[in-house]
């Protein structure tokens, strides 16, 4: 989960929030406070609603009391971050409560997945909240948080409109922040795996046009941005028009933007096997820009439970389309997910799971327990597998991908790693950055070099992190 606040390190953000503050103490303007849950498109979203918001004359802050409209960007891959939205949702009705009380307004919005999904069953649990809005819906967020101001009743929007809500999102540079940048290039999803909401809740596969994309990348990189991770449900699924009518692939979006100046490194996630084609291959390959790590999910290394998923592709094929990618890359690091206990799932079918990860060993992956998810298809599965047994497994694969994570990064010690820093760290002095692999660095080094790729030597490892020592003349610069 990832907070969005109105920090900043730049003493002109400071002196800017601080007035924005007063602003809104004063009530000349109104503050909003965005909460978001999941995954990075979510981040996205969020930051492209605090762009709306703003546009609006809206401030954030990082004080909810103190917010005239209150935001839960949210998620609904797993149980437990729907259940943390309605236990949040409690106290900020207990806010609003304490705010009307001495004449002041809250406007309550559950916006992201969970709405997609539950709509109006989030105002039945919680009848405090004012808007439900739905991922699709988003460049109409002015005019309903109006309306849901002035209703006496909640109002709902889950329509779906994917390409209206590109077209009218704001178009300006982009605030100076953070080096690294992420860009939706698609959104939803055709595979229907048995376990996953996605469908349901951001749709069928829309690809947004080749012009749209190069233009934002281009704001990104002109707002100081030289690494851009792409984003999709399905990103390797992208086919999007370009200006002259032709379809390209993700690995043709890749090339073109590898021309821009200044984009550095490009990562993208999350991708699914049935669309690695060999030209996205290629461009690892071939495309300096193209970042050597890849996030593959497998979610199984039984057949028999791939098949239940609505995986449409083996193990098997999973290996040896790992094979083709270190073929053609052969420095490539590999994550990947996983779910232990989905129905049905015998021993066999999780010592097949841990007989895959011994084989491709992988850099970092993602684990979970299988979460029932209301309307998908495996919900309605006979064979749930019990929780105890879903706990002991996770457990078991956990220890096994720790290990080959941190045996990775014990073998980054002694080189020389390309590395972008991001930001200072909470010691004075000191810089964290990323390799190419996407770990995560420290490093002792001047606040110059924020925002710069240099060459870092790896010097120690932990599991989920490096130290490393920048050469000293560039650390004098």
């Amino acid at each position: 989960m990832t907070e969005l606040t109105a920090h900043s390190s730049e003493q002109d953000a400071e002196s800017g929030a601080e007035r924005a503050a007063a602003r809104v103490r004063d009530g000349a303007t109104k503050a909003f406070y965005l909460k978001t849950f999941g995954c990075q498109m979510n981040v996205y979203d969020s930051e492209s609603m605090m762009d709306a918001l703003a546009a609006d004359g809206y401030v954030a802050t990082d004080a909810i009391e103190a917010a005239d409209l209150v935001i839960l960007n949210t998620c609904h891959i797993r149980e437990k971050a729907a259940e943390k939205v309605y236990s949040d949702l409690g106290r900020i009705r207990d806010i609003k409560s304490e705010r009307r009380k001495a004449g002041k307004g809250t406007v309550i919005t559950v916006a992201g997945c969970v709405a997609q999904a539950e709509g109006a069953e989030i105002v039945r649990r919680q009848p405090a909240v004012d808007l439900v809005v739905g991922p699709q819906s988003y460049h109409k967020l002015g005019d309903l948080i109006s309306r849901a101001a002035a209703s006496k009743t909640s109002i709902i929007e889950t329509e779906f409109a994917t390409p209206e809500k590109f077209e009218t999102l704001p178009d300006k540079p982009r605030k100076a922040g953070s080096p690294s940048a992420f860009l939706t290039v698609q959104e939803g999803c055709d595979k229907f795996c048995t376990f996953c909401v996605v469908p349901y809740t951001r749709g069928q596969e829309f690809s947004r046009p080749v012009a749209q994309i190069l233009s934002e990348a281009r704001r990104l990189t002109d707002g100081g941005a030289c690494e851009i991770t792409l984003l999709g449900q399905n990103v390797n699924a992208y086919h999007g028009a370009a200006s002259d009518g032709a379809q390209l692939s993700l690995a043709g979006l890749v090339t073109e933007l590898a021309k821009i100046d200044g984009l550095q490194r490009i990562r993208y996630m999350t991708s699914h096997p049935r669309d690695m084609d060999d030209d996205l291959i290629a461009a690892h390959r071939d495309i300096p820009q193209m970042m050597p790590y890849l996030h593959l999910p497998v979610q199984s290394g039984s057949d028999a439970v791939l098949a239940a998923m609505n995986r449409k592709h083996t193990a098997r094929e999973y290996i040896d389309l790992i094979a083709r990618v270190r073929a053609a890359r052969p420095d490539i690091a590999l994550s990947s997910d996983f779910i232990v206990g989905f129905p049905g799932e015998t021993d066999a079918d999780f010592e097949a799971t841990m007989a895959l990860v011994r084989e491709v060993q992988f850099a970092q992956s993602f684990s979970f327990k299988y979460s029932t998810r209301s309307g998908t298809p495996a919900a309605a599965l006979e064979n749930q597998v019990p929780e105890d047994v879903k706990s002991h497994r996770l457990l078991t694969l956990q220890a096994l991908l720790e290990n080959q994570q941190v045996a990775f990064n014990a073998a980054a010690v002694g080189r020389t790693l390309p590395v972008l820093f991001e930001r200072t760290g909470r010691e004075p002095g000191t810089l964290v950055g990323r390799t190419p692999y996407l770990q995560l660095i420290h490093a002792d080094g001047s606040p110059s070099l924020v925002g710069k790729t240099v060459p870092v030597t790896v010097t120690a490892y932990r599991q989920m992190s490096l130290t490393g020592s920048v050469d000293t003349v560039i650390a004098a610069a």
